[in-house]
């Protein structure tokens, strides 16, 4: 086999694998997670992911924690003074039924400090700690640096934490031209 056949099938078992939904006990499953590769010299990077509450009480992420990292934190984006910024936050509702999808420009795990360059075709663990339910670990792997999300998950274009701004505006355009900006800054 080749090479290229070899790192195609690796990558194809990769996504097949990350399809597969991490369950905790208490009825929370984690689905699609992934994360963009990043130069070798990056500095922080992001796990975005699905995450699903089966059961019948509202729950919230409070951690996140990963070994190829310093630090891992919960993050949102927030406008602040027409500016697009990353912002912690102490936790994520997890209502029953309604999965909450954690991406680019939204809700998302904030990787500080890493360890290790976050290189397409890898994979890490992140572990997610809730209020009520267990721990949850899935292992996430490293797409190219300009994925939206793994192949054949259903990925969804949520509001950004910007209100009722219309999508189609040019000022979200800017925002969103902003935030890649800031991305691909953050990124070496």
């Amino acid at each position: 086999m080749t090479k290229p056949a070899r790192l195609a099938a690796f990558l194809a078992l990769s996504l097949a694998c990350a399809a597969a939904p991490a369950l905790a006990d208490g009825g929370v499953s984690v689905t699609a997670p992934w994360a963009r590769a990043a130069a070798p010299s990056a500095r922080n990077g992001g796990a975005f992911m699905v995450v699903t509450n089966g059961g019948t009480e509202p729950d919230r992420i409070v951690a996140a924690q990963t070994p190829i990292a310093e630090k891992a934190e919960l993050h949102t984006h927030q406008m602040d003074n027409g500016v697009m910024k990353m912002r912690p936050v102490d936790a994520i509702a997890v209502a029953p039924g309604e999965p909450v999808t954690l991406r680019p420009g939204g809700l998302h795990v904030m990787l500080l400090g890493l360890k290790q360059p976050l290189t397409q075709g890898s994979r890490f663990p992140v572990t997610l700690t809730f209020a009520k339910a267990p721990p949850v670990t899935v292992e996430v792997p490293v797409l190219g640096a300009a994925a939206m999300g793994p192949e054949g998950a259903a990925m969804t274009h949520e509001p950004m934490q910007h209100g009722a701004m219309d999508h189609n505006s040019p000022e979200h355009e800017a925002m969103h031209q902003q935030h890649m900006k800031q991305m691909q800054q953050q990124g070496q």
